[in-house]
């Protein structure tokens, strides 16, 4: 399942129509909670569905979020796979988009290189710095759950660096000119998202060329 980070902030990783591990982190990086909704076995998909989405809303009802982080659906080898998260996925999309909380969504590679340093970092890499940053005193459990949680904390990391490359008075260093020469609207590009951007593209390919 792909996972939801809630940023308040909160968001969920949905995995799949099983279970759907989320993560809430707020403050000054504190977390506010985690966990992994879960599904009966024995259910056909759409009790199961149904399931999650009351489970989703009840998460949102609960915790107020201000944003919501999704996992971003990815290619996957296994098509049944690839179907359950899509559907698990379009679920917390949903609930958020019903209730007018902004909803952004990052790659696995993305979160793991503002968490950890590279896009190349394994899991246990994630759930020690997650129990680092978040200053638990046990990595969370079960281990879906941490990657929920440093879903959550690269978007609060990622809001907070683009409000500030935003802001009023950012000098313009902060900002590049679109071709047509515009630092307004939606022709403003945010150097920090290039900078992101061109480090995942780098990540990816040091990774194809050692494999």
């Amino acid at each position: 399942m792909r996972s939801t980070g809630w940023c308040s902030e909160s968001t969920p990783v949905c995995r799949g129509v099983a279970t759907e591990p989320y993560g809430a982190a707020g403050g000054g990086a504190q977390a506010v909670a985690y966990g992994v909704l879960r599904t009966p076995t024995g259910d056909g998909l759409p009790e199961r569905l149904a399931a999650l989405q009351g489970g989703l809303e009840d998460l949102v009802e609960d915790l107020r979020p201000g944003s919501v982080a999704v996992e971003r659906v990815l290619f996957q080898a296994n098509v049944r796979t690839a179907i359950s998260v899509g559907q698990a996925s379009g679920l917390a999309l949903a609930t958020a988009a019903r209730r007018g909380i902004p909803v952004t969504c990052y790659s696995p590679n993305e979160v793991k290189l503002a968490v950890a340093g590279h896009g190349a970092a394994d899991k246990r890499q994630v759930q020690t710095m997650v129990t680092r940053t978040l200053n638990l005193d046990t990595s969370p459990s079960p281990p879906d759950a941490a990657d929920a949680l440093a879903l959550a904390l690269a978007h609060l990391w990622g809001a907070r660096m683009r409000a500030l490359v935003s802001a009023p008075d950012a000098t313009n260093s902060s900002s590049v000119r679109a071709p047509n020469g515009s630092q307004n609207g939606s022709a403003r590009i945010s150097r920090l998202d290039a900078a992101i951007q061109d480090a995942v593209a780098r990540d990816a390919l040091a990774r194809e060329d050692r494999s």
